[in-house]
């Protein structure tokens, strides 16, 4: 039987899922998992892009060794990570650097310079991006007011997932719905925007050739095959995570929305192609391009970030206490009354979570969260409101209808946080699959395999087949907060 092999990099860890599709079902395994640990050098983020592909080759063989055991065949690999990050490539096709993380400080206040070249309201009309200060434009526009030459004797930039698929294969695309998120790609014929690039003063020379997710991207270069003991093909999916996410969305019709729920929650629907009106642009919404032709107009909400950072604050305090007690503690609690923005650019650097927390509650004339429990309370029903805020505008900018709100990912674990969600938004929350965006990567690789057909409802359809699903009623009338 044919196996497909997902490599999935999140913020926080990369996992190789091994999976196979059998009369309509899929399963997934998850054969290897190691830590995504950035790194700080002189003072700026980095991501530690080498060990990560270690991890890679390494899954990769033990995906291999799986399959084998089991008399199966691994076809084919795809690749999914997160977005706006890239690496730049030398004449001779080496890494040059380590690639930036996109938390560095390095583009604060680059957004506010670009204005002076095109306004936000008419980038948002070519690109249809939210200008969030760590997109590629604003790094490419740092990196160039930096006085560093790595732009000018770069060859090519490759996305992460792309130049980790160029390491595997030798061959250098770049996938369309990773690249949708660097601010330089038209939405609408899905390729670069080289009159936009020349007006910001970027080359557009290292820009990739694109392709669409479902194409086959080359064969393992020899010795990758030779480390990991077979030959498959590397496979362009969904290379964002949030767009093979996206993919995996259990949904029985159109009218759902989904959050994509991890370290980033990004909450947002499935349209036939893009919105770029000002008022979309106001309330903070992005374009990005999906599977299949599709744009995913979502936004980007802080996420699981808030709790993953006071984790570790709390860690470091020496404070022994595991997340799922904490959340029990924090179902037992009442709602305190406290709620704050979770897209407060205060939020978006790593460091003391739970003292910024209580000083923003301090400054709104909040109660302040004292306890960890109480924190945790805070920072989920302040995500439920976020959601809520989301899905309503959604529906008021597109006039979109939305029945249902799909939570896919690590955060359909947390049942506090869907039921939250759930009487918030006063809408039914179905919970799950966990591995939104592992899954969303094998169906396209199982569809290009000719395992699957047809189109993304076929798809959803094989998703919600092969797993139990959770649903949230909501149990109040709809909050509403200002």
């Amino acid at each position: 039987m044919d196996a497909f092999a997902a490599i999935d990099l999140g913020a926080s860890s990369g996992r190789v899922m091994l999976g196979r599709v059998a009369d309509g079902v899929i399963t997934l395994d998850e054969v290897a998992r190691f830590p995504n640990r950035p790194v700080r050098l002189a003072g700026s983020l980095h991501w530690d892009l080498a060990g990560l592909y270690r991890g890679v080759l390494d899954g990769l063989r033990a995906a291999v060794t799986e399959a084998e055991a089991r008399g199966d065949v691994l076809v084919s690999i795809g690749i999914d990570t997160w977005a706006v990050d890239y690496g730049l490539l030398g004449g001779d096709g080496s890494l040059l650097g380590m690639p930036y993380h996109y938390r560095d400080q390095r583009t604060w206040g680059v957004a506010a310079g670009v204005r002076s070249a095109i306004a936000d309201r008419e980038l948002f009309e070519r690109n249809g991006i939210a200008q969030l200060p760590f997109n590629t434009v604003y790094q490419l526009l740092a990196e160039r007011e930096s006085g560093a030459q790595r732009l000018d004797i770069a060859e090519q930039l490759l996305m992460i997932p792309d130049l980790l698929a160029y390491w595997l294969s030798g061959v250098r695309v770049g996938e369309v719905t990773n690249a949708s998120t660097t601010g330089l790609l038209d939405p609408v014929s899905r390729d670069w925007d080289r009159a936009l690039t020349a007006r910001l003063g970027l080359d557009d020379r290292i820009l990739p050739p694109l392709a669409e997710p479902g194409g086959a991207i080359g064969l393992v270069r020899p010795d990758v095959a030779e480390e990991i003991g077979a030959t498959p093909v590397v496979v362009a999916v969904g290379s964002h995570d949030t767009a093979s996410a996206v993919v995996a969305v259990p949904a029985a019709s159109t009218r759902f929305g989904y959050i994509a729920s991890g370290t980033w929650s990004l909450v947002g629907t499935e349209l036939p192609g893009p919105v770029r009106t000002e008022e979309v642009r106001a309330a903070g919404f992005t374009n990005e391009a999906g599977v299949d032709g599709t744009t995913r107009l979502l936004r980007n909400v802080m996420g699981m970030w808030l709790v993953q950072e006071s984790m570790r604050q709390w860690q470091a305090d020496g404070l022994d206490m595991s997340l799922q007690d904490l959340l029990e503690d924090a179902e037992a609690l009442t709602d305190l009354g406290a709620v704050i923005d979770p897209d407060l650019p205060v939020y978006l650097p790593p460091g003391d979570m739970p003292a910024r927390i209580a000083a923003e509650c301090a400054r709104t004339g909040q109660r302040v969260p004292d306890a960890p429990a109480e924190v945790i309370r805070c920072v989920l029903d302040s995500l439920a409101d976020a959601y809520r805020r989301s899905v309503q505008s959604i529906v008021e900018l597109t006039g979109t209808p939305i029945d249902v709100v799909h939570i896919v990912g690590g955060g359909s674990q947390n049942a506090l946080l869907c039921q939250l969600t759930a009487d918030a938004t006063g809408l039914p929350v179905v919970a799950g699959p966990v591995e939104g965006s592992a899954l969303g990567n094998v169906l396209v690789q199982a569809r290009a395999a000719g395992e699957l057909s047809g189109g993304l409802a076929e798809l959803r359809a094989v998703v919600s087949n092969s797993f139990t699903l959770r649903e949230f009623a909501p149990s109040a009338a709809p909050l509403s907060r200002a």
